[in-house]
């Protein structure tokens, strides 16, 4: 008895964190669910392609769940178990949407339906595990607390470029926008997304022990954040090419105006990482 009513009141709690999970899961990743690119991914992506992006994805989990700091766990197996749990809900939830959506089929090879799974699982795992800390309730707040540092900025940066990135980085407009454009094009775009990240920088106001002051002059918020946070905007940016398979038969120039224009949303949502994370 005495186990029984300790577990009891567990329940509900894991029940609301699953449901939490996946209603993070499909906030983050429908608009991907239902986009025929996506789909496509898993006959033109190599298996080990997609198997680098969700071994880069789970240590990428873990670091997150440490910096948002859900329930104050700060032990390594807790927020790997946070990480696991979320990708898992997340697995679960595309597979569920894709085969409502008849995307996923009988006589599908397991390869395939593994693949599809896993590239949307990317974005729905991020959504899975920030519910836990966006849609908690009134007497849950104080689990989303967290001491902010600037490495914890800088990843929670690579987080946001990741995810607003991958949105856009399957699709043929990167490519097709990236032949349009000439040096002047892509310079301008490049001074155009330093530009929105630095209004970015201000508006969101850092704080921990990143608090940017109204008297901190433009110049140290410029180095200290947007061009560390656009750096690694354009490094996700080439990875997230690469993965999809995008950089493939293009001359290096073509490679470097591709991720100038995907560094474009990708910046963006690195900037406005602490918004949408």
């Amino acid at each position: 008895m005495t186990g029984h009513g300790r577990f009891a009141p567990q329940t509900p709690a894991l029940l609301r964190d699953a449901g939490r999970a996946i209603g993070g899961a499909l906030v983050f990743s429908l608009p991907m669910l239902m986009t025929m690119e996506m789909w496509q991914l898993a006959y033109t992506v190599q298996a080990w392609r997609i198997a680098v992006l969700v071994a880069v994805a789970v240590p990428l989990l873990v670091g997150l769940s440490h910096v948002i700091g859900i329930g104050r766990r700060r032990k390594l197996a807790e927020t790997a178990m946070d990480a696991f749990f979320a990708f898992g809900i997340a697995a679960f939830t595309s597979a569920v949407v894709l085969t409502a959506l008849g995307v996923l089929a009988p006589g599908m090879s397991v390869d395939e339906i593994i693949g599809k799974i896993a590239i949307q699982s990317v974005p729905a795992a991020i959504g899975a595990l920030l519910a836990r800390s966006q849609l908690r309730s009134g007497a849950d707040e104080t689990l989303g607390d967290r001491e902010e540092t600037y490495a914890g900025e800088l990843f929670l940066m690579m987080v946001g470029a990741l995810f607003l990135g991958f949105n856009l980085a399957p699709t043929e407009e990167m490519i097709l926008i990236s032949y349009l454009m000439t040096e002047w094009h892509g310079i301008a775009l490049m001074a155009i997304s330093i530009a929105a990240m630095h209004g970015f920088v201000f508006a969101v106001e850092f704080k921990g022990g990143s608090e940017l002051s109204q008297d901190t002059p433009w110049w140290s918020a410029l180095l200290r954040f947007t061009l560390p946070g656009y750096a690694i905007a354009a490094l996700i940016s080439l990875f997230l090419l690469w993965v999809f398979g995008r950089t493939e038969g293009l001359a290096i120039e073509m490679v470097a105006m591709a991720v100038v224009v995907l560094a474009f949303p990708s910046a963006i949502g690195a900037a406005a990482a602490r918004l949408i994370l």
